[in-house]
């Protein structure tokens, strides 16, 4: 198996014991590939999920939308009538 630089592994027992801190290095970015046996065989790998676009809203969805000048100016009086 070719290594990637970047990437690290841990044996099945070291996952066991350090699960929370391999996982806090997956959210940072890194892969982390599990091995088991002595000849430490590739059997898992730890990696971040992709985080999903946020959704916009309103107003920032619709594109070429340019609101006036005076779109924040107060309303006159026998407009809020």
């Amino acid at each position: 198996m070719e290594w990637v630089v970047g990437m690290t592994s841990a044996t099945l027992s070291e996952a066991r014991t350090n699960f929370p801190k391999l996982v806090k290095r997956a959210m940072d970015g890194e892969t982390i590939v599990i091995t088991l046996g002595r000849n430490r065989t590739p059997v898992a790998k730890l990696e971040p999920v992709q985080a999903k676009a946020k959704k916009r809203l309103g107003a920032l969805e619709t594109p070429g939308l340019v609101l006036s000048p005076g779109f924040f100016e107060p309303l006159d009086e026998d407009e809020l009538a």
